[in-house]
C-alpha cells in the first residue's frame, strides 16, 4: 500500500448562530475523506494575536457570516492582522449570507464587499486566492425578521451542504472556484452601505438589545458571547458597542428573555430626525451661511447627524436600562418589541450544536 503525504488545511471561522461553523465543519469533513489533516479554529476561542504564519504547503480557509454587507469586525481585524507569507499559500474565503426560501425557490442573500476586501488584503500579504464563494445559509438576523421554520431551515441546510461539498472538492482537488464573480455587480452596488453599517449601523443595533422581565440572571448570554460584548450593569445584562449583532444571545437564551427594542428605537430615531436635527440645523443656519460651503456640506451634515444620533441613542439606551425597573414602563418597552411574541421564531442553536464534531479532524495515512 502506497503511503500518501498528508496535506494541511487550516480553517478559521467566526460564528454566532452556527452557520459559519457548519460550513467550516462540512469542508473539514470533506478534507478528512482524503489525505488532508484538517483543523477548524473558532476565532472566539483562540488568541487571535498569536497566530503564527502558516506552514509552507498549508492551505488556509476563512469563513464568517456577512454583517452589513461585510465581514464582522472580529473577522475583518483578524484578516488585517493575519501573518504575511512568502510561500504563496493558497487561500479560500467563504461568507455565509442571509438565504431564505419561498415555496420551492431558494433566494440568495447579498455580500457587498465581504469577499472582495478580504481577498485584496490577503493577496497583498502574499497569499494566492483560489476560492471565493457565498453560501446562502438560513438568515439569522432575527432582530429584523422572525426565524425561518424548521422545515425551511433543514431544506436550506441540505442544499448548502451540497454546494459547500462541491466547493471543497474543487479546492482540495487543486482547482479554483470563483463563483462569487457572478455577484460582483450587485456587490459593488451595496459597497457604500457596507461602509455606512461599519461606521454607524452596527452601533445602532448594539443599542437595541435588552433583557426582559423573563431574565433570571443565569448569565448564559454573558458567558457565551463570542466577542465578550455583554456585561452586567446594575444587575442586568448590558450590551456594549463591541456587540457584533451575531444573534447568539437571542437564540441561546433559555428563557427567551433577550429582545430587540423595536418600539423605543423607532421612537428615538423618529424624534431625532423630526425634531432634534431639524432644530439643530435651523440654529446652525442662523449663525453660519451653509450655502457658502455647499461642496462639503453633505459630508459635514452626515458626520454631525451620525454623531448626534449615536450620542442620543447611547443616552436613551442607558435611560431605558434603568427605567425598565418600573413595571409600567417595562411593559411598554416589552410589548412594543416584536421579538416578544411567539410568532417571532428563534433558532435552537444549542440543539444544532450537539451534533458537531470536535474542532480537529484528521485522516490517517494510507
Amino acid at each position: 500500500m502506497v503511503t500518501r503525504v498528508n496535506k494541511k488545511l487550516q480553517i478559521y471561522y467566526f460564528s454566532g448562530t452556527g452557520n459559519a461553523r457548519k460550513v467550516a465543519s462540512w469542508i473539514r469533513d470533506e478534507a478528512s475523506k482524503t489525505a488532508w489533516i484538517a483543523e477548524t479554529h473558532d476565532l472566539a476561542l483562540i488568541d487571535r494575536r498569536s497566530v503564527s504564519a502558516p506552514d509552507k504547503d498549508a492551505m488556509i480557509g476563512f469563513t464568517s457570516p456577512t454583517h452589513g454587507f461585510n465581514f464582522p469586525p472580529i473577522m475583518m481585524y483578524f484578516i488585517f492582522h493575519f501573518p504575511r507569507t512568502k510561500n504563496g499559500n493558497r487561500v479560500f474565503i467563504l461568507n455565509t449570507r442571509a438565504g431564505t426560501k419561498f415555496g420551492r425557490i431558494f433566494l440568495p442573500g447579498l455580500s457587498g464587499v465581504t469577499l472582495w476586501l478580504s481577498a485584496l488584503v490577503l493577496w497583498i500579504k502574499g497569499y494566492s486566492i483560489v476560492g471565493l464563494h457565498s453560501i446562502d445559509m438560513p438568515s439569522n438576523w432575527i432582530s429584523i425578521h422572525p426565524g425561518l421554520s424548521e422545515e425551511k431551515v433543514n431544506s436550506i441546510y441540505q442544499r448548502c451542504r451540497r454546494v459547500t461539498q462541491q466547493f471543497a472538492e474543487n479546492i482540495l482537488g487543486n482547482k479554483k472556484n470563483f463563483d462569487a464573480v457572478y455577484n460582483i455587480v450587485q456587490d459593488c452596488l451595496f459597497a457604500p452601505i457596507s461602509l455606512l453599517y461599519f461606521l454607524i449601523g452596527r452601533f445602532v443595533f448594539a443599542k437595541s438589545f435588552y433583557a426582559s422581565s423573563r431574565c433570571t440572571n443565569c448569565n448564559a448570554c454573558i458567558c457565551n458571547c463570542p466577542v465578550k460584548a455583554i456585561i452586567t450593569v446594575s444587575g442586568q445584562p448590558f450590551w456594549t458597542y463591541r456587540c457584533e449583532s451575531c444573534m447568539r444571545c437571542m437564540n441561546e437564551c433559555p428563557e427567551r428573555a433577550i429582545e430587540t427594542g423595536h418600539g423605543y428605537i423607532a421612537g428615538t430615531i423618529f424624534l431625532i430626525n423630526s425634531w432634534i436635527l431639524v432644530r439643530l440645523w435651523a440654529s446652525i443656519a442662523n449663525h453660519i451661511r451653509l450655502d457658502n460651503h455647499y461642496v462639503f456640506f453633505p459630508i459635514i451634515k452626515f458626520i454631525v447627524d451620525s454623531g448626534v444620533t449615536l450620542i442620543i441613542l447611547m443616552l436613551v439606551y442607558r435611560m431605558v436600562h434603568f427605567l425598565k425597573r418600573i413595571a409600567i414602563l417595562r411593559q411598554i418597552i416589552e410589548y412594543t418589541s416584536l421579538t416578544k411574541y411567539l410568532f417571532w421564531k428563534r433558532y435552537d442553536i444549542i440543539k444544532e450544536s450537539r451534533g458537531d464534531q470536535p474542532e480537529v479532524s484528521q485522516k490517517r495515512q494510507q
